[in-house]
C-alpha cells in the first residue's frame, strides 16, 4: 500500500537510464530545485514537511534511493562503487527533470551519499545541508580522525554488523513494540531523542520499513573473517557500500571546483552518527555487548563526529566554506525534531544569506 503523503506533495513515477523510482514534488516547477536525500532504512516520506516549509522560489525534489522505498526491486546497489550507484542515480535524475544545478539536503545515510556526490558532481551542487551525516569514511570500521583502517580486510563493517532480527522484523512489516530491536522501537528510540515522538509516526514507520530486504539488499551479504567481530564486507546492499572498504580516496573532496559551501547540521545526543555510536562494533565491544572486543588499541569506538569535523577543517583549509550547527538535547533527525531551529539556518543558506 503506497505510504500517503500530506497536501501539497506530488508524487511520481521518474525512469531514467540508470534506475524507476517513486519522486515526491512540492512547489513550482520552474522554482529553484533543492533535492532531498533520505538516510537509511527511510525513503523520501521523512522529507514531507521539510519540502513544504520551502521558502517562497524553492521546489522540492524527494526521491526514493535505489534500494529504498518504491524503487525499482531490481535495481541493486553494488557495494564494490561504495555509493557510486546513488550518486550517478541521483544525477541521471536531475538529465531527467532538466536540472543543471540543485541546492542539497541529505540525512544520514544520503550525508553519505552526498560526500560521493560532491567529488563526482561538484558543479551541479549550489549548497549542501547535510543532517547527521554519515563519516566521509564510511560506518565502522576506521580508528582515528584520519579514518586509519582498524584491519585490512575493515572487519566490523559492513552488512554483517547489522543486527538480522532487525531487518527481518522490517522484512515482515513488524509494527509491534515487543522487542527492543523492532522497527517501532528502534525509530522512537534512536531517530530521535526520546520522549520526542513524531506527528506522523505510522507513515514515517512504513517509510522505515519500504527499505528492500534481502542478501542483496538490506543487511546485504558478508564475508567471515579472522579478525573481531569475525565479519567483513560483503559486496551487495548500502550497508557494504558504507564499509571504509569501498568508499575511496575522500582526499578528492580537497580538490573539486567549485567548492559549494556545507552546511553540517547535528544533534549533541545522536545515537548513531556519535562518537560513542551504538551502532559501531568498536563502540558496543568496549560496553562489553559483543564478545571478545580485543582493546581500545586494536578496535577502538569510531570517531565519527569529530571524523567528520576534522575532514570539513581539512575542505575549509583547501579552499572551500563550512557551516557547523549543534542542535541541544536533539537526536538524529534534526529537521524532524527541531524544524525551526533547522530551517532557519538551511533556509538562510539557500537564500543566499549563510
Amino acid at each position: 500500500m503506497p505510504i500517503p503523503t500530506l497536501p501539497g506533495i506530488m508524487v511520481e513515477t521518474v525512469t531514467t537510464p540508470r534506475i524507476t523510482t517513486r519522486v515526491l514534488t512540492s512547489g513550482f516547477p520552474d522554482a529553484i530545485p533543492v533535492i532531498f536525500v533520505h538516510g537509511n532504512a527511510s525513503s523520501a516520506t521523512f522529507w514531507e514537511e521539510m519540502m513544504l516549509a520551502l521558502p517562497v522560489g524553492f521546489r522540492g525534489v524527494a526521491p526514493d534511493l535505489r534500494g529504498y522505498g518504491d524503487a525499482d526491486r531490481s535495481a541493486k546497489i553494488d557495494a564494490t562503487r561504495g555509493l557510486a550507484d546513488i550518486s550517478d542515480d541521483l544525477a541521471a535524475l536531475m538529465e531527467k527533470l532538466g536540472i543543471e544545478q540543485a541546492h542539497f539536503i541529505a540525512h544520514s545515510l544520503g550525508g553519505s551519499v552526498m560526500w560521493q556526490f560532491l567529488m563526482d558532481y561538484p558543479q551541479r551542487v549550489l549548497t549542501a545541508t547535510l543532517a547527521a551525516p554519515g563519516s566521509p569514511y564510511g560506518f565502522g570500521g576506521t580508528k582515528d580522525v584520519d579514518g586509519t583502517p582498524t584491519y585490512a580486510d575493515f572487519a566490523g563493517s559492513g552488512g554483517g554488523v547489522v543486527n538480522p532480527e532487525f531487518a527481518k522484523r522490517m522484512g515482515e512489516g513488524d509494527r509491534s513494540t515487543d522487542s527492543p530491536v523492532s522497527p517501532r522501537n528502534v525509530l522512537n528510540g534512536f531517530y530521535w531523542k526520546p520522549p520526542f515522538k513524531a506527528t506522523r509516526e505510522e507513515e514515517l514507520l512504513s517509510s522505515v520499513m519500504s527499505e528492500h530486504i534481502g542478501n542483496k539488499e538490506y543487511p546485504g551479504d558478508l564475508t567471515p573473517s579472522t579478525n573481531w567481530p569475525n565479519v567483513a564486507p560483503g559486496v551487495w546492499g548500502p550497508a557494504n557500500a558504507l564499509s571504509p572498504k569501498y568508499i575511496g580516496d575522500v582526499s578528492r573532496l580537497f580538490k573539486i571546483n567549485p567548492k559549494p559551501t556545507i552546511l553540517w547540521v547535528h544533534g549533541k545526543d545522536d545515537q548513531i552518527i556519535s562518537d560513542t555510536s551504538l551502532f559501531d562494533v568498536g563502540f558496543l565491544g568496549s560496553l562489553g555487548a559483543i564478545p571478545g572486543w580485543p582493546g581500545a588499541e586494536v578496535h577502538p569506538p569510531q570517531p565519527m563526529v569529530s571524523q567528520i569535523r576534522a575532514y570539513l577543517e581539512k575542505y575549509k583549509a583547501a579552499g572551500g566554506n563550512y557551516l557547523e550547527l549543534e542542535l541541544p538535547d536533539t537526536g538524529h533527525s534534526p529537521f524532524i525534531e527541531r524544524p525551526a531551529e533547522f530551517n532557519a539556518a538551511f533556509h538562510k543558506l539557500i537564500q543566499g544569506q549563510g
